[in-house]
């Protein structure tokens, strides 16, 4: 589906934009391209849709048809390269701003970001059992690390979940008017910007390496790699300094 990406300094904002089908996400959707200027992603879905996004495009009837096994089978790789996989694996914080429904694949694509800002119009669904399938891409086991066991599968199920209910749950992590979201997410992606991107970068990768890690010992034995090549940057010695000076820190991804 397209994507439409603008660039605010060092804040890159990609939008779900399909608003004829409400933001309906589509397999043609490309990975996400980095930029270098770039530390912190919003994703949100276009307002003229009236969704962050509708989920598959149902009106489409190759959606969820499957020629044979072995077209199945070659386009393995390709599958695995999902949108979701996407988001997880993109080396920099991923905001998404849900601004209305987010179902199906639109669902799973928010809890692969890496925090969420929810309108109080946001609701999450999934429905494709009713559609006789399952949420692919580990949609309900992700859910499930967010809410636990319980609401994932309340939500599995066809029941929808409420913004509140995502706040309080701990799905999202912001709570805000409608209104007042753009703005909002706004003043939280610039604040994560000022951070030293390297570390913002290596603080994620910690997260998610971590979460799929058998025990806490491996998760923190690797960390103190990470930690001693983040001790070194330019921007761990400016940071530690402006710090002592009481100033502001200028640091440059070095």
């Amino acid at each position: 589906m397209p994507v439409l990406y603008e660039k605010r300094g060092h804040i890159g904002w990609l939008t779900l934009s399909r608003p004829e089908a409400r933001n309906a996400w589509g397999e043609d959707c490309d990975a996400i391209a980095s930029d270098p200027e770039i530390r912190v992603a919003v994703l949100t879905g276009d307002e003229a849709g009236g969704a962050f996004s509708a989920g598959a495009n149902l009106k489409n009837p190759r959606t969820h048809a499957q020629g044979s096994m072995a077209e199945f089978i070659e386009g393995l790789p390709q599958r695995h390269r999902s949108a979701g996989q996407v988001l997880t694996e993109f080396p920099k914080p991923v905001i998404a701003a849900v601004n209305g429904y987010a179902v199906g694949i639109g669902c799973i694509v928010t809890y692969c970001c890496d925090l969420i800002i929810a309108s109080d119009r946001a609701e999450w669904r999934l429905p494709q059992v009713a559609l006789g399938i399952l949420p692919n891409h580990g949609g309900i086991v992700r859910l499930a690390r967010c809410v636990g066991k319980g609401q994932a599968m309340k939500v599995a199920m066809g029941y929808p979940m409420t913004a509140e209910e995502a706040f309080r749950f701990g799905l999202a992590q912001w709570l805000v008017p409608h209104a007042e979201l753009v703005a909002q997410t706004t003043a939280i992606a610039e604040q994560l910007a000022e951070l030293p991107p390297l570390a913002s970068r290596l603080a994620k990768e910690s997260l998610n390496r971590g979460l799929d890690m058998p025990n806490v010992a491996d998760a923190a034995y690797i960390d103190l790699y990470r930690f001693m090549a983040l001790s070194m940057t330019e921007d761990a010695k400016e940071s530690h300094t402006a710090w002592r000076e009481r100033r502001h820190p200028t640091v440059r991804g070095a």
